[in-house]
This record gives structure tokens, sequence and C-alpha cells, in this order.
């Protein structure tokens, strides 16, 4: 893997009909020197996979992210063999993130047993990793079990694994057994530095990426406005998680987008502040994002993936973000 695609920034294939444009969006990215395109999976969304080779397929340069997927709904031996036609689609392309999900979408929603999610994850990466190895597995684990598993065409290219976790044991899971985390969207410079301290064991190459919601404009409260809608759903969705905690967004300060987000409403978009755009965003004037982006490369984040909100346009994003945004980025990172 050629980690220099941390050089530039990401960009998050999410929202905006994404299924009907994934193929312009990636080639756009790469037109523009995005570095990377990552997939994020939620359920009930589009699925990982189908988007993955699809972007795979149009690009020649950029890094297919997977991220991330969990083997609740996809034995470990499927996400191995998913993972090696991807890498076979795309060599020495492709990083794979990993991750429990919820106990709301796959035990409640879906009637999948959610037993000791660390646990699992674990399982998970060990088989995952020895597979696209290569190996003859056979693992009986408290989880998951493989018997006399061989995958026919195993990726001539060793896929880095991520594992999207926020908790102090997850985060010190990743360090023993991950090439790095993802970090979810809603991080912050603050969580980064945590996710860093908690991983400082981990060798030289563990590499911490964030979904990071970005928006330029000569106006920056146009930028800012755009922006404000995905950060009061996403407030409402994460309340009370650490990762808000670390940004000092408190449950008494989300708990308002929580009701609307519960409710179904929209008009809490309203109440979202200068200071919580400035702690979990990036967006307004290129001067203002070139220096957020130096608060993120301060923290220690090796890679910003731009979460672009659905009310800007994609198209001109990548572009102001290719000009204005990339070259700043590998300059920080070149420190």
């Amino acid at each position: 893997m050629d980690w220099r695609w941390t050089d530039s920034l990401g960009l998050a294939l999410m929202g905006h009909g994404v299924p009907g444009r994934a193929i312009e969006w990636a080639r756009a990215a790469e037109r523009n020197g995005v570095g990377s395109v990552w997939i994020m999976e939620d359920y009930f969304g589009p699925g990982a996979y189908a988007l993955a080779a699809a972007t795979a397929a149009v690009t020649e340069r950029s890094v297919i992210g997977i991220g991330v997927v969990t083997p609740y709904t996809r034995h470990p031996a499927l996400l191995a063999m998913e993972t090696a036609t991807l890498a076979a689609m795309a060599p020495r392309r492709v990083v794979l993130g990993l991750g429990s999900s919820n106990r709301r979408w796959i035990e409640q929603q879906m009637g999948i047993g959610f037993k000791t999610p660390l646990r699992g994850v674990r399982e998970s990466v060990d088989i995952v990793r020895r597979l696209l190895n290569g190996e003859c597995v056979t693992y009986a684990g408290d989880v998951f079990t493989v018997s006399d598993v061989r995958l026919e065409a195993p990726p001539s290219d060793r896929v880095p694994i991520l594992l999207g976790v926020k908790g102090p044991r997850a985060l010190t899971l990743a360090a023993d057994i991950a090439d790095g985390v993802h970090c979810s969207i809603l991080s912050s410079p603050a969580h980064v530095r945590r996710v860093r301290a908690s991983t400082a064991g981990a060798g030289a190459d563990f590499t911490v990426i964030a979904y990071v919601p970005v928006a330029v404009s000569d106006d920056g409260a146009q930028a800012r406005a755009w922006m404000r809608p995905l950060v009061a759903r996403y407030l409402g969705l994460l309340h009370g998680q650490s990762i808000l905690e670390d940004a000092s967004l408190h449950p008494a300060r989300t708990q308002p987008f929580r009701d609307a987000f519960v409710a179904g409403r929209t008009a809490a978009a309203d109440l979202v502040t200068q200071d919580m755009l400035d702690a979990v965003t990036i967006a307004g004037t290129p001067a203002e994002c070139r220096a957020a982006l130096a608060r993120w490369a301060e923290a220690g984040v090796d890679a910003v993936v731009a979460v672009v909100p659905e009310a800007a346009d994609l198209t001109g994003q990548l572009e102001r973000i290719g000009r204005e945004l990339s070259p700043a980025w590998k300059q920080l990172r070149c420190r």
C-alpha cells in the first residue's frame, strides 16, 4: 500500500443519491487530486462493496476505502472474499475498515446476535487477515467459526485493516491488531488526540483517518449554512457518545438535537452554533478551511476524508478541495 494517499484529502461517498452518481463523482475526485474515495455503509442504505467496485473500475490511482463494514452482517470469510475481489480489481489501492456497528441495527432490526462486540471484531480481524494472506484457516472463536477455509484467489499485496472504533478498550484493541483507526463523522481534533494517546503503543505506521464534514466557499457564511443540517442530524444520532464529549459537546447541549432526530424534525439545524461547527467541521472560506486543517494536522490525524453536505454542489466542492485545500494539507503533512 502506498500511504502517500494521505498527503491529499479524501472523499466520503454518501448522500447525494450516491448509487446513480458514484462513477461520476469518483472520476471527479481523482481528476481533482483527491487521494482516496471512501464508501460508508450505514444500514439500510447503499451497499459498500457494489459502490467500491464501481469506483475501482473507473479510477486508476485513488485508494478505495471501505469504511466501515461489520462482520455481524457479512461473515469474516465473506468479508475476505469481497475484499480480495476488490483488491484484484484495484491492486495496492484497497483499505478495509471494520467495526462492530451497533446493537439497534444488528440485533433489534435484523435479529442477528450481537454477542461481545469487541471480541467479535478481534476474531474477525484475525480470520480476515489470515485468509487475505492466503492461509488455510480453521478457527473456533467465541463469536465466529471457520473450518478448513482458503481463498481461491487471495490478493497479491497486503490489505491494511483499520478499525472504526471510539471507546478506550476498543482503541487499545486497535493498537494491538490493526493498521490504524477510522474515526467517525463528528470527530474533532480533541478526539484525534485521545485516539493517539490511546494507541501510543502501536507502530510508527499506525494510521488515523477521520470523516470530517467539509464545505468551502468564498462566502464563509454560506459554507456554514450548508453544513448546519448535516451537523444537526449527526448530533442527534450520536447524542451522549464519548466522541461528542471529546469535543465538549455534552449531552445537555445535544439533547435538543436528539429530540428533533427522534421526532423527525429538521428545525434543529437552527440550533447549530459557530463553536459547534468549529469543533467538528471544516467550513468557511478557503483561508478559514486551511486554518482548520492545520488544527487537525496538529492533533495527529493522517488523512481528512471530506463529507460534503448535500446542500453543496459536490462537483464544485471537489474542484475547490483539490485546488485550495489539498495542496495546503500536503504542505502540513510534509512539515
